[in-house]
């Protein structure tokens, strides 16, 4: 596609205080999935970008970590005042970078970045310690957290403001210095973020972005001797390889999950279908918590399809996603379409039917877009029942009751976020604590959440370790020393 280079934004990353292109001068273009359109040109750093950084960041630990909590919160509420008030520019990158439709989705992912930095700075204030008792009466106790010091972030391109907040945020709240590497998919509204802490006077070295591929700059963050933690957050098979990298660092992971949500036979109908829609094409199911698979009671199944398959029809709509009537965008990038787009295949030749959506929408502007899709008669051995298909599919399989839905879940490889509809709340809890998983939602969808509560996958499972959210973040990105004062 012929673009105006004129129309063609250079952008820059931030390392020790000042913008910046790549050592090697190297850079790579930004689309824009509804178009494919060029939007920018982003610096493509690699290892010495990523060294330059961490060794601003070292330099720059022990004066940040010197700073009061009041101090640091002040900073952080700066930042919050920049994302309020440039929510506009905000949401129109991230709609261009990303997909996301611009009234129903990217500006409330602004609006959630916002209360990440919020919440951070209150955080900040609160972080204590304890006075523990002493066996020798002579002598006092403190034990209180200290930054770790320097944080390695790796964030992933579906959700590019609210994953790097959960982190980035708390981190610097504690204390430590941060380098950032956001996905190469959405670095063009990474760095509009990006400016957004710039421009709240953080110190020179605090906070360093540095766009490039992971396999380079977030594979040094990981590995790199002065880097003290990594947070990543993204795909299984990439968490892995940040962890084999890390290892002796302090890790925190949030990767992959399918998590089934179950409707039982009593479930209220219309509220059920109320957050499938949610689950399975928010984001156009781009979420490690999408509702990857339904797993309906057998009695309702009929229902429940007839049900969710007019409300697609009547409350979904594909397109434009600058467009304000949009409620569902394109994919964002040509991998995601094309395991979508075998999943269904493989489903369909192993027996599963299409009641809806199934293909792309080409005519739309992109070969990204992919319908809403429904398919029924889903089995556990299918792909799609197995591993993680991140596009708008709505898989459903028939069940007979509770106790199978509990095996289905428990088998699963994955142990992120699970949920169930069901008027019993007896059998709502027996689900929740009988499932393996980090969080569990009775009545409601998989991807409702909220940012100042623990979330995670379950320990032993492909979903990650450790848990964001709130205080939880900024306790696993400080640690406690213990001290102990003899008086006699």
């Amino acid at each position: 596609m012929t673009v105006d280079p004129a129309a063609i934004q250079n952008v820059a990353m931030f390392i020790d205080g000042a913008w910046c292109v790549a050592a090697s001068g190297a850079s790579f273009e930004a689309t824009n999935p509804a178009t494919g359109e060029v939007i920018a040109r982003v610096p493509k750093g690699g290892r010495d970008d990523a060294r330059r950084a961490i060794a601003a960041a070292l330099a720059a630990r022990r004066g940040w970590a010197a700073q009061s909590a009041f101090v640091r919160a002040a900073t952080l509420e700066r930042v919050a005042a920049n994302i309020e008030s440039r929510r506009d520019q905000l949401a129109e990158a991230l709609t261009l970078d990303q997909g996301k439709p611009l009234q129903a989705e990217a500006y409330g992912e602004v609006d959630e970045l916002l209360v990440y930095f919020r919440m951070a700075a209150a955080d900040a204030t609160r972080l204590d310690g304890l006075m523990p008792p002493s066996i020798d009466p002579r002598k006092r106790v403190l034990v209180y957290r200290v930054p770790m010091g320097v944080v390695g972030i790796v964030t992933p391109w579906n959700w590019p403001y609210t994953m790097p907040a959960e982190m980035i945020a708390p981190a610097l709240a504690g204390g430590n210095t941060v380098v950032w590497n956001p996905a190469t998919l959405t670095s063009y509204c990474a760095t509009v973020l990006a400016a957004c802490l710039v421009d709240a006077d953080v110190p020179p070295g605090v906070f360093n972005l540095v766009t490039g591929p992971g396999s380079e700059v977030g594979d040094e963050f990981a590995g790199h001797p002065d880097v003290a933690a990594v947070g990543f957050i993204g795909s299984t098979a990439t968490g892995r390889q940040i962890a084999e990298r890390a290892i002796g660092k302090e890790l925190l992971l949030e990767m992959g999950g399918n998590g089934p949500l179950v409707i039982l036979k009593d479930a209220d109908l219309d509220a059920a279908v109320t957050a499938t829609l949610t689950a399975c094409f928010l984001n156009a199911g781009q979420s490690c918590t999408a509702g990857e698979w339904i797993l309906v009671d057998q009695q309702i199944d009929g229902d429940f399809l007839e049900r969710l398959t007019a409300a697609i029809r009547r409350e979904t709509r594909l397109g434009d996603p600058l467009d304000p009537r949009t409620t569902m965008g394109p994919l964002n990038n040509e991998a995601t379409a094309a395991k979508t787009e075998r999943h269904v295949a493989q489903a369909i030749a192993a027996g599963a039917v299409v009641v809806t959506g199934g293909a792309r929408s080409p005519e739309l502007g992109s070969p990204l877009f992919y319908q809403p899709t429904v398919l029924t008669g889903v089995k556990r051995q299918m792909e799609i029942a197995r591993e993680e298909t991140f596009g708008p599919v709505a898989p459903i399989t028939p069940i007979d009751g509770i106790e199978e839905a509990i095996g289905i879940v428990n088998a699963s490889a994955f142990g992120l976020l699970n949920a169930i509809f069901t008027r019993d709340l007896r059998a709502g809890l027996q689900f929740a604590e009988s499932v393996r998983a980090g969080w569990v939602n009775i009545n409601e969808g998989t991807n409702y959440w909220e940012s100042h509560l623990p979330f995670g996958g379950r320990a032993g499972s492909q979903s990650g370790m450790g848990r964001v959210g709130g205080r939880f973040s900024i306790e696993r990105l400080t640690e406690m020393k213990t001290v102990v004062m003899n008086l006699a």
